[in-house]
């Protein structure tokens, strides 16, 4: 029997999931396509999770598409353009709407190379921890002639800014984990062996945080990327409403003025 494609252990209100693909760098097929589409909306359903960590089994975080579909879809009878596009539509984006839609905090542990789909799949997450070993490379165009998707297009102008987004994508470079930490396109980077350690420890701290607050965090940033000020400014009010109904918003001021550390709920 083939092994999962996605192994998920949660423990402590943590989910970790790693993609399970080692042999071809965590190559998304679509096993593992279906797997972490699916995955992603199991978790944010699973009410003992208050946080998610993403990484990949044996010495990738994830190559993007498995060799092995580019080659079956150029081959094809078919017109590659529309089927390409098809499994974009039909498995990649939901796959990463699903992501998207995460109300819970999401890190990714980069542990090896994240490159194509893989390095969209990384930058989607909130939090990105990358090993020291790691880098991040954009192939589509210099290696195939096609453009970044995954939302690659749109995450790199808006973590590393447009000049860095569009010479990764016109290069195909390769950005080094420590590059892409000091440049401010990730938020951290760690020791090879203490990169799970690293993400695991701020995993927890989130998990035992306002998950509510986290959620609405999110959105706000989300909306700041096309609101103007006015509007933002709105969304905010808004959202305080909201976020001071809540009973972690009690506990905080409780606890700020009692001098002791909150006990939130995620409630």
């Amino acid at each position: 029997m083939a092994e999962e494609p996605l192994l998920i252990d949660i423990r402590d209100g943590v989910a970790w999931m790693t993609m399970n693909r080692p042999a071809v760098l965590n190559g998304l097929d679509r096993g593992l396509t279906m797997a972490l589409w699916h995955g992603f909306e199991a978790v944010e359903r699973d009410t003992t999770v208050r946080a998610i960590v993403l990484t990949g089994a044996g010495r990738a975080f994830c190559s993007g598409a498995d060799l092995s579909l580019l080659k079956r879809l150029t081959e094809s009878d078919g017109r590659p353009g529309d089927l390409v596009a098809a499994a974009i539509e039909a498995e990649f984006n939901p796959m990463m709407r699903a992501l998207a839609a995460l109300s819970k905090p999401v890190i990714a542990a980069v542990n090896g190379p994240a490159a194509g789909g893989g390095a969209s799949l990384a930058l989607a997450c909130d939090i990105v921890i990358a090993a020291r070993s790691s880098y991040f490379q954009l192939t589509f165009g210099p290696n195939l002639g096609i453009v970044p998707d995954l939302g690659g297009s749109w995450l790199f102008p808006r973590h590393g800014g447009r000049s860095r987004g569009l010479g990764m994508a016109l290069t195909g470079d390769r950005l080094s984990g420590p590059d892409a930490a000091d440049q401010g396109l990730i938020w951290e980077c760690a020791y090879d062996d203490k990169l799970l350690e690293r993400a695991g420890a701020i995993a927890d701290r989130l998990a035992k945080g306002p998950t509510r607050a986290y959620d609405l965090i999110k959105q706000a940033l989300r909306h700041s990327q096309t609101a103007t000020l006015d509007e933002q400014l709105a969304e905010e009010r808004e959202m305080q409403r909201t976020a001071g109904a809540t009973a972690d918003f009690a506990e905080g001021v409780a606890a700020f003025i009692e001098k002791r550390p909150a006990a939130f709920k995620g409630r």
